[in-house]
């Protein structure tokens, strides 16, 4: 059986020349016992860090000085690891080298001034020479065969590896002689920001596929994964998985990457088909945060969301320059693991399933903007199953393909779009994910016409059809949309109300934007139509709703995805934060029920603050409705063992459940007959 880690730890050990004693009080027995105690199977140990030591036994200058004479504390990790059947992936630092920026500063990447790139506070920046961060290595340089030295020996001093992490390989724009002269013999220009990107991409994918062969040899039999390049647009993976045997989706919540990324990246990642894992970690905020440790709430909740998606488990620690692992940061992750240890064996075998496509632009990178968050929000809070592709994804296996406002949609993607709707499949267009490439509507078949923007800058919602519930009042939307006209036989279900007059400096009601004029009655330019199975929204309903959550969208949007999808494969009660995940098998479908409530702490006056779980939520007697391909059997809470009364009605199961930990598996036995077909993404 070929292996793939499913609870890992990411061993960080970014410790400066300046540090003395490290490895003095390491023992190997005792470091592999820790993470096996704590339901370990991998754990990613460092050959060389941000600093540019190394950690082996070396004759090379960049061994960290401070190690202790004689210690080979690299291998004495993986041996150590490998005796108790622990998997040992070896880290190395490629972009940021602090060594040989000081030995080398020709290799550090330079911006058109001339200004050597360093990284500070987790981004790009420049910054000034008396501040603490690292230097960004430009690979244009001889330091890439430098790195390919180091990465050479730790390959060879091995033997074999069951993985290399490579850290810091996103594209680095750079205006090194060296960059400059290789871009010109590209054809490209580096005068330009459009030219130094260009090669910054072309350089990144070279290497990569350079170190990728060069570990090829080296790579333990039996073991899935390869190289990890990490940093890299994981919305970029569908042009780059040729060059990868697995994925790493780094995401600490705390750390930067707040509790919006994981739910974007992991359902673009997962239809690509590679083994995945993803990474949070244990720190209060974020790396390097060494004497941080986060709530056991927050470590499960986030451990706990990583499986509900098919995504195996990875926990971000520090190791102490001295060597042993600190176990209070073990206790916790054992108690995290222990749990999701109980709970793979019920969903091994099955895979996530996916009624909805929601088409992103990957150019957007893994920060999708307030459009790509009040989409999978939305989706996230209806219970909705679905799945976040690019544009030239295939759309077949999928019942509802929704674009959304900050979607590109160009020819090729129009006429796939069309495609889908010709084959009876739902649409539902939002803002620009109206217009195609010539401005004119992307979708023929939505029966409209786009006329450009709206007039107003702001408007108001009116339901004025069945489909869409009565809003109440006449609802804001705070940003301008489009005006439309639709043409005949298009039903008009949310209808315009116009302001009375845009607000400026030269007149204006209020506080903020002027009232509705309601007494017009809607305008001529409808906020959203429908024709067949195409609904068109004018306005930027999913980039509103990610911005400033207005309930009223929410129920608009509730009611097109109902009026488009009237037979989810999963429907529950329950408060608006329960995360509910289907998952098929041959013989179950199992429903991954989450429920933590991330809350803001640490925000003073002015300040931001940090999101983060203390306390699971407990669900009490929430009802759920599973469309399975079979009448279940049984159905049983896992993994507590709980079982369920079960009733099935209009060819689906309900069952009452609680709860009060936060998670559970809701397995559904339904046993396959011989003749029992292949199940479909969404069936």
């Amino acid at each position: 059986m070929t292996f793939f880690p499913r609870r890992t730890v990411h061993l960080d050990f970014h410790t400066g020349p300046d540090v003395p004693d490290v490895g003095a009080d390491f023992d190997p027995r005792a470091f592999a016992r820790t993470f096996l105690d704590a339901h370990v199977d991998s754990v990613t140990v460092f050959a060389k860090c941000h600093h540019g030591m190394l950690y082996f036994d070396t004759d090379r200058p960049e061994r960290h000085p401070g190690l202790v004479p004689g210690l080979d504390l690299l291998r004495e990790q993986v041996d150590a690891l490998h005796a108790v059947g622990i998997r040992a992936p070896v880290y190395l630092s490629v972009q940021v080298d602090e060594h040989a920026a000081r030995e080398h500063p020709e290799w550090v990447a330079q911006t058109p001034e001339m200004t050597l790139v360093r990284r500070r506070e987790g981004s790009h920046a420049q910054g000034d020479a008396y501040t603490a961060g690292w230097h960004v290595l430009d690979m244009s340089t001889g330091y890439q065969d430098h790195l390919a030295g180091q990465v050479t020996e730790v390959l060879e001093h091995l033997g074999q590896v069951d993985g290399l992490f490579l850290d810091m390989c996103w594209d680095q724009p750079s205006s090194t002689r060296a960059a400059n002269e290789a871009a010109l013999a590209a054809g490209l220009d580096p005068t330009t920001q459009q030219g130094r990107d260009a090669h910054a991409r072309r350089v990144a994918l070279r290497y990569m596929a350079r170190f990728r062969d060069l570990a090829a040899p080296h790579l333990a039999p039996g073991v899935a994964s390869g190289v990890w390049f990490n940093s890299r647009p994981k919305t970029n993976l569908h042009a780059e998985a040729q060059l990868l045997r697995h994925v790493e989706v780094e995401s600490l919540p705390t750390g930067g990457w707040g509790y919006a990324y994981l739910p974007y990246v992991a359902r673009f990642v997962r239809p690509l088909g590679l083994p995945t894992l993803s990474h949070t970690g244990r720190f209060h905020r974020s790396w390097g945060d060494n004497a941080g440790l986060k709530p056991q709430a927050a470590l499960d909740y986030e451990t706990r969301q990583i499986l509900s998606y098919g995504l195996t488990n990875g926990v971000g620690d520090l190791l102490h320059p001295r060597g042993v692992p600190d176990a209070a940061v073990y206790e916790r992750v054992g108690r995290s693991y222990a749990h999701v240890a109980a709970c793979e064996e019920h969903l091994a075998g099955t895979a996530p399933l996916a009624q909805v496509a929601l088409v992103v632009d990957p150019d957007l990178g893994d920060a999708p903007g307030a459009s790509g968050i009040g989409a999978v929000r939305l989706l996230q809070q209806l219970r909705h199953q679905f799945d976040v592709v690019p544009p030239r994804a295939e759309l077949s296996g999928y019942e509802v393909v929704v674009v959304p406002e900050t979607t590109r949609v160009d020819g090729e993607l129009a006429a796939a779009l069309s495609a889908h709707a010709a084959r009876g499949g739902g649409l539902l267009l939002v803002g620009e994910g109206l217009r195609g490439p010539d401005g004119a509507v992307s979708v023929p078949g939505a029966g409209l016409e786009v006329l450009g923007e709206a007039e107003h800058a702001t408007t108001f919602l009116r339901s004025v059809h069945p489909a869409v519930p009565d809003l109440g009042l006449d609802a804001v939307v705070y940003e301008r949309g489009l005006r439309v006209r639709p043409l005949p036989g298009t039903e008009v279900l949310v209808g315009t109300v116009a302001p009375y007059f845009d607000r400026d400096w030269r007149r204006s009601s209020g506080h903020s934007y002027t009232p509705p004029d309601s007494a017009a009655g809607v305008t001529d330019s409808p906020s959203v139509t429908r024709r067949g199975r195409v609904v068109a929204v004018a306005q930027p309903l999913l980039s509103s709703y990610g911005r400033f959550g207005l309930e009223a969208h929410r129920t608009v949007l509730a009611a097109l995805l109902r009026e488009l999808l009237p037979r989810p494969v999963v429907t529950a009660t329950g408060p608006l934060h329960l995360e509910v995940v289907a998952h098929r098998g041959e013989d179950r479908t199992v429903v991954s029920l989450l429920s933590y409530l991330p809350t803001r702490v640490g925000a003073g006056l002015g300040g931001e603050g940090l999101d983060l779980v203390e306390d699971p939520f407990p669900l009490v007697d929430v009802d759920v409705v599973v469309r399975c391909p079979r009448p279940p059997s049984t159905a049983v809470l896992q993994p507590a063992g709980t079982p369920l009364e079960v009733r099935v009605e209009d060819g689906a199961a309900h069952v009452r459940v609680t709860v009060l930990d936060g998670h559970a598996l809701l397995v559904l036995e339904h046993p396959p007959t011989p003749s029992t077909p292949t199940t479909p993404r969404g069936a």
